[in-house]
């Protein structure tokens, strides 16, 4: 009956979480999506340093050290990815000079939206064997776990979907990988209730993996897109949408805490 449940909260947080931030990104920020990469910068990092590192280092008998090495690791694991191009966004753009088939661009910018969904499946699975260890321990717990994970992915689910056109994802491929990413909330807590002493001891690691996937990709690929706007008036709209996405993450932290 525990697994019933753990399954359906699982499911739940993955999918409504996903279709959540699907309607607000594609009704409401589709159509400002440049604006949004500054907003996505802020979801990442946030996430990364003041939800997932925090956690993973308050885990009991975690020696910080191998998580430092494990998120070093992580940076030049991405990094060593896009140097044998099998996730390169080259930022060349057509009409450049440069001779490349049409539609070479939106072939490469795809490439890159593939680090993110990496992150938010590694992610997606940590949440998934947290809410498994919730059930156990007690099912009201369980299910308020659940919710207040929903709650938290909303806006990071926003942050996803604004990396992945701007990639030049479509919509329809974005939810699509988005929904299989997803679904790994459930893998993570079929496994979680199966090896849930395995599986709590592997936390602290995978939240530090996706951890390095969040910060590559807004250091990397989406603060270089950000430079190349060096008015004032949109530094000042950059620096204060990074902000928003930032207060955003740390609001939700402190209500889940």
């Amino acid at each position: 009956m525990i697994l019933t449940w753990i399954i359906l909260a699982t499911l739940s947080a993955g999918i409504i979480s996903i279709f959540a931030a699907a309607s607000l990104s594609f009704k409401y920020l589709a159509s400002i999506v440049e604006n949004m990469v500054s907003f996505s910068v802020g979801l990442l990092l946030a996430t990364a340093f003041l939800h997932s590192l925090p956690e993973a280092f308050a885990a009991p008998g975690i020696d910080s050290a191998s998580l430092f090495s494990l998120l070093l690791a992580g940076i030049l694991f991405f990094f060593a990815l896009e140097k044998v191009a099998l996730l390169r966004h080259n930022h060349h753009h057509e009409g450049d000079g440069h001779d490349h088939h049409e539609g070479h661009d939106r072939e490469e910018a795809g490439k890159s939206g593939w680090m993110i969904l990496v992150g938010d499946g590694v992610h997606n699975f940590v949440d998934g064997v947290l809410i498994a260890a919730a059930f156990i321990a007690n099912p009201e717990v369980g299910i308020l776990t659940a919710i207040a994970i929903i709650a938290h992915e909303i806006p990071q689910e926003i942050g996803n979907f604004m990396v992945l056109l701007n990639a030049g994802f479509s919509k329809q491929r974005a939810l699509f990988y988005n929904l299989i990413c997803g679904l790994l909330a459930v893998v993570g807590g079929v496994l979680g209730y199966l090896f849930l002493e395995q599986s709590q001891a592997l936390i602290p690691y995978l939240l530090v993996f996706a951890s390095s996937s969040f910060i590559y990709i807004a250091v990397s690929d989406l603060m270089p897109q950000m430079n190349r706007r060096l008015q004032i008036k949109e530094s000042l709209k950059q620096v204060t949408l990074i902000l928003c996405g930032i207060g955003l993450v740390l609001g939700l932290s402190i209500l889940h805490g």
